[in-house]
């Protein structure tokens, strides 16, 4: 075993020293909270690097290191972490994008109080995340999972003295509860069936051919498999974290935290969790085809359980791309957008497997990151307004923000060829296409694909195009104005690093080298330069072309006629009902407000009328008779027990008097008493002599 894989755990153990110390830090110190924190996430990312170098050899085999946590009974619990392409490639990933992302708070976070307990949070947030990836037990990855949520809801009410960040906090902890019920009781099913919580230990994990076999082999309710089911049960967990529908509505109002938070949320750790677990548990997952014991069985051509994830893929990604074309605030376009990528992913998981959801995760990390952390710079150069329409003509007056930012743009619009978001987009519209179950995903992800690009084009045009004549920006008033500047190095270098690499992961999954596909593969050795793809790709990537030109043109056509100072929207014009319904969100929240919700307070309401009415009134009427028994026994007691017992005392207490005055020690007395007596004795005998005759 490598000193590598030995000591793996140190990539999140960095991280979490570094939010314990900085715990300890007082205010003023806070070139020391983000030095630790920096320094933490520098040195994991150089761990990390080695690990990923060591599945580049031709040795690529999964590496686990397992240890007894605590022994019940006879049961042994044992954790581990584990060490293969899938985790390596996260590690890297996290390591570097989240690096970058601590860079850029030191910039953006410079004037802020609380500037080093938000690094505590911060690193405390990497932590968990890590941890969550090297995790080779569920149980282990549970714990980071909920660690998350709790960083989580640290930093996204980081600014609790808004009542809207506190508020947004609390829903986005409480929501994705919900998810993670649904995931709890599959790990407690999943470890009732096979044992054991290990993914992988000897041929004995739950993820190996024993486990799989055993849970193939049993059916539950409607003839589901147990694996089915269990499945199903961890994708809520998923859903529930990565802001799928129905689950989305905490993800849009995360945005109230610090913008770092939304980048580091929404591009690098929180919300990638729920895609990673079904990575990670895809042999679960796709179990029913993976053990080899139902092939003669009558079987739909994809496992039950994926379809259920390619679907809720396909409907959110469709769902928010169509909610961002209405939105005004610079972060939740990118927020809805992030909701619609999420749902791409999915969708590449359950029509093409892990390399193809995975690929889209890696690459939407980094211009999503780049976008986030882009419109950080946006509104820091506009003095925290967040409004796109009051905003214009940004391109002159923030070159190296619009320049990154437009990378950024393309990356996730999917401009071909040269970006990395049109090769894992294009990706997955080819798997989708290929899908045997039906064409409905693939329909839903090409429209999603024409939104995407209709409204970055859009969010584009009122932020850095649209012309404004006077020199301050803002409302006109004079008084919420403001004079537009760039952003300090500290805080565009990270912007430029991003972007290239946006472009630079263009290379890794192309038709002519599918690198990224061979190495989650493990057939590295295998690949070689050349085309790899077939007509159906050249088909593919024409529609997709087709589809960013026709979102790219008509989002330019129709929102280049807006002028300066014109606030309502074109497609508002036209379509006023459709846009209030997207900009109201579809109203989603208020279907939960007076269904769930009302639904929760009417059972609150009961419950505390039952609990007030009901079970209070049987404790009192208990209470009442308890007192009045013990009234009763207290009455009982002095008036014939306590009394009765006291007579017999007193008499008791008589007797011995005169028995002491009986026994005195006087001789005298004694004498008196004996003659008394032999007195009585002899008049007693001469009574009976009389008597007898």
């Amino acid at each position: 075993m490598t000193w590598i894989i030995r000591n793996l755990w140190l990539i999140p153990a960095l991280p979490l020293l570094a939010a314990g110390l900085g715990a300890l830090l007082q205010r003023p110190q806070r070139r020391l909270a983000a030095t630790l924190s920096i320094g933490s996430m520098a040195v994991a990312f150089l761990i990390a690097c080695g690990g990923f170098a060591m599945t580049l050899g031709e040795h690529t085999e999964r590496q686990v290191h397992n240890f007894p946590w605590f022994q019940f009974g006879e049961t042994l619990l044992q954790l581990g972490w584990v060490l293969d392409p899938l985790t390596a490639s996260m590690l890297v990933m996290i390591t570097f994008v989240g690096g970058l992302i601590f860079i850029y708070s030191v910039g953006y976070m410079a004037r802020d109080e609380n500037f080093t307990r938000f690094f505590c949070f911060l690193s405390l947030f990497a932590a968990a995340m890590l941890g969550l990836v090297i995790s080779n037990n569920l149980l282990m990855l549970f714990m980071c999972w909920e660690l998350v949520g709790l960083a989580s809801y640290l930093l996204i009410g980081f600014w609790h003295h808004k009542p809207s960040a506190a508020a947004a906090a609390k829903k986005a902890f409480i929501t994705t509860r919900v998810g993670d019920i649904g995931f709890l009781l599959g790990i407690v099913w999943l470890y009732h069936e096979t044992g054991t919580l290990l993914f992988y230990s000897d041929g004995a994990g739950c993820l190996e051919q024993g486990a799989l076999a055993k849970l193939v082999a049993q059916t539950t309710v409607g003839g589901m498999f147990v694996s089915t089911a269990i499945s199903l049960l961890l994708f809520c967990g998923a859903v529930g974290k990565s802001g799928q529908f129905p689950l989305h509505v905490w993800l849009p109002d995360a945005m109230e935290g610090p913008t770092p938070v939304s980048a580091l949320i929404h591009a690098a750790t929180m919300v990638t969790a729920g895609v990673f677990l079904v990575a990670r548990m895809y042999p679960l997952f796709n179990a029913q085809f993976t053990t080899g014991l139902t092939q003669d069985s009558v079987l739909p051509p994809i496992s039950t359980a994926l379809q259920v994830v390619t679907w809720t893929g396909a409907i959110t990604a469709v769902f928010a791309a169509l909610i961002a074309v209405a939105q005004t605030d610079i972060k939740r376009i990118l927020a809805y957008s992030t909701v619609s990528q999420l749902g791409y992913m999915f969708v590449g998981l359950g029509v093409g497997g892990p390399a193809v959801g995975m690929f889209h995760l890696l690459t939407h990390a980094f211009f999503k990151a780049l976008l986030f952390l882009g419109a950080g710079s946006v509104i820091h150069g506009c003095h925290e307004e967040q409004d796109i329409r009051r905003m214009g003509g940004l391109c002159k007056r923030m070159p190296v923000t619009f320049t990154t930012y437009a990378v950024g743009m393309l990356a996730l619009s999917g401009f071909p060829l040269v970006f990395s978001g049109f090769w894992s987009k294009d990706e997955i519209l080819h798997s989708a296409m290929n899908w045997p179950v039906s064409k409905g995903p693939f329909i839903l992800a090409l429209t999603g694909a024409v939104l995407t690009a209709f409204y970055m084009t859009r969010q584009m045009w009122f932020v850095f195009f649209r012309p404004r004549t006077e020199l301050s920006l803002g409302r006109g008033d004079g008084v919420h104005d403001f004079v537009p500047h760039e952003s300090p190095p500290i805080m565009t270098l990270p912007l430029v690093s991003l972007a290239a690499c946006a472009v630079l992961l263009s290379i890794f999954a192309t038709p002519v080298w599918p690198w990224f596909d061979a190495y989650l593969a493990g057939h590295l050795s295998e690949l070689h330069l050349g085309w790899s793809g077939d007509a159906a790709t050249g088909i593919v990537m024409v529609l997709s072309i087709m589809a960013v030109v026709i979102g790219l043109g008509s989002g330019w056509a129709l929102y280049s006629r807006v002028g300066d100072g014109e606030a309502i929207d074109p497609i508002e014009q036209r379509f006023p009902g459709i846009f209030a319904a997207l900009r109201e969100r579809l109203r989603v929240d208020e279907f939960y407000e007076i269904t769930i919700l009302r639904l929760s307070r009417i059972v609150t309401a009961l419950s505390d009328g039952v609990d007030r009415f009901g079970w209070s009134a049987c404790v009192d009427l208990v209470g009442f008779l308890t007192v009045g028994l013990a009234w009763m026994s207290r009455y009982f007691d002095q008036i014939f027990i306590n009394s009765g017992f006291d007579v017999s005392c007193e008499n008791l207490r008589g007797l011995g008097r005169l028995a002491g005055r009986l026994q005195n020690g006087q001789a005298q007395r004694y004498l008196r008493i004996l003659a008394f007596g032999v007195v009585l004795l002899i008049v007693a005998l001469a009574w009976m002599g009389d008597s007898s005759r």
